[in-house]
């Protein structure tokens, strides 16, 4: 009864002050870090912490974090000068290119463009099982660019479409025929959400997070464009996306093989809908628009040249202006509103960490132990990679992963003498990749592993054996590619 009463679960949250208090008061500050920094970097493991344990939820423990940071004044001696730092990052512009961004996927959602795709594809190459695969893993790569919010595309828009197509053949987990199409397709569904998180910045909230730390580290020499991103990563992620059907297909066979009435069905389904509504055709010449602006086509073209975020704005605003969404819906669009506050949150701690020396720090003390073992920085950085990479089996989040152990470790790396490009690539790879290994890795994982088709060591096993096929294309065509770019 009084856990219904507190707007907290109290044990994961008397852990996470146990941990600030203990870092605070407790640990002696090491040499070469202030007071504050140690300070922010009590409080900052506290959130982390409570973000891990699901204290709350996560937009209302960043607006404790950002109250902790401005009563404080461990970034600030002066009271106003402290909550002007602890409000700084909602000024961020990348926070508002994710915002906004959430908010015109709605469109797709609203519209039926989203699931107008995925049957699309499923009527041309939907007559075997492995041909629906390739048709979610289409579907996926066309919504990715616009919809930020990878929960929103694979489990609002792509999971629907995968379950109808499941139940047509009744492969349903309450009857226990989920081995027949549906395991094989949920377990698609998933991981083409995952490898579309690799290929563009704006297909998932953690990525422009790497971007901001990227640029902090190196002191704005390296900021990844949407399109830089875009071209570094399109190779590698489509070679994954074209295996990844075949590795599950092999893993987890379907025991239907041959679909033909999967393309009746999707056919059925586009008749249903009918002929492209007014709203559809608005909705998609918006989402060309925002991809020749992001991709930086009139740049090239004309030499004008469109800021991404500023570029969000236009999208959201024609979506307005056009009445395909109202001022309610962005309002209605919880999970927008929601991102803007704890990315401003986790953003403002991880920048004051950074000036206030404390990642500098941790990074020379992690390089430190790294060169101890006499590896090169080649062996160091994979060393790196890899902790980073499989660190996550203990995230619920890409963000507060991101969050807490991108900033240090990439510093790290470059201390090593990693090429500051390279090494950012590869460390954005492996945050799109970490995203495969659990049913809780990603927002998009519980809603499909909700839907029973995958057990819970299947979908740990599946998502084992797809990173480590990830890590080795990123880890050799990625870096020969990135080469070739002349990245590094």
């Amino acid at each position: 009864e009084m856990d219904n009463k507190l707007g907290f679960k109290p044990i994961p949250m008397a852990v996470a002050v146990a941990l600030t208090l203990l870092i605070w008061f407790v640990i002696p500050v090491p040499q070469g870090v202030t007071p504050r920094a140690w300070h922010l970097l009590a409080m900052f493991v506290g959130v982390i912490a409570a973000i891990i344990g699901k204290a709350m939820p996560i937009g209302a423990l960043s607006m404790v974090a950002i109250t902790l940071v401005a009563v404080t004044g461990v970034t600030a001696d002066a009271p106003e000068n402290a909550i002007k730092d602890a409000l700084s990052s909602f000024a961020n512009p990348l926070i508002w290119l994710i915002g906004a961004s959430i908010m015109i996927s709605r469109g797709l959602l609203k519209t039926g463009l989203g699931a107008r795709i995925g049957y699309f594809f499923i009527a041309l190459f939907g007559r075997k099982t492995l041909g629906i695969g390739y048709s979610l893993a289409l579907s996926e790569l066309l919504l990715a660019p616009v919809t930020p919010s990878n929960t929103a595309r694979a489990g609002g828009i792509i999971h629907p479409v995968m379950k109808a197509i499941a139940a047509s053949y009744d492969s349903d987990p309450e009857k226990g025929t989920e081995g027949k199409i549906g395991k094989y397709l949920a377990l698609v569904n998933y991981h083409a959400n995952i490898i579309t998180c690799c290929i563009f910045i704006t297909a998932t909230a953690p990525n422009p997070l790497v971007v901001e730390l990227v640029a902090k580290a190196t002191n704005s020499e390296i900021h990844l464009s949407w399109g830089t991103w875009f071209a570094a990563m399109v190779v590698p992620g489509l070679i994954a996306m074209f295996l990844m059907p075949l590795v599950l297909y092999f893993l987890y066979p379907p025991e239907i093989k041959q679909t033909p009435n999967a393309t009746a069905l999707a056919k059925e389904k586009l008749k249903e809908m009918g002929a492209m509504k007014r709203d559809e055709k608005i909705m998609l010449g918006i989402f060309v628009i925002l991809l020749l602006l992001w991709a930086g086509v009139p740049e090239m073209l004309f030499g004008v040249k469109v800021d991404a975020t500023a570029t969000t704005f236009l999208g959201l605003s024609l979506c307005l202006l056009t009445g395909v969404l109202t001022w309610d819906d962005a309002l209605k669009e919880k999970g927008a509103w929601d991102t803007i506050v704890w990315f401003a949150a986790l953003v403002m701690m991880a920048n004051f960490l950074n000036k206030l020396g404390l990642i500098a720090w941790l990074s020379e003390s992690m390089q430190g132990g790294i060169s101890h073992l006499g590896l090169g920085w080649e062996a160091g950085c994979a060393l790196l990679t890899l902790a980073y990479l499989y660190a996550h089996y203990v995230f619920a989040s890409g963000t507060a992963h991101v969050t807490a152990m991108f900033g240090a470790f990439y510093g790290a790396g470059l201390a090593l003498g990693a090429p500051p490009m390279l090494f950012a690539l590869i460390m954005a790879s492996a945050t799109g990749i970490m995203m495969s290994l659990t049913h809780y890795a990603s927002g998009s994982s519980p809603v499909i592993y909700g839907s029973n088709y995958v057990s819970m060591t299947e979908w740990w096993k599946a998502g084992f054996i797809m990173s480590v096929v990830e890590i080795l294309i990123f880890g050799t065509i990625g870096i020969i590619w990135w080469k070739v770019l002349g990245y590094w």
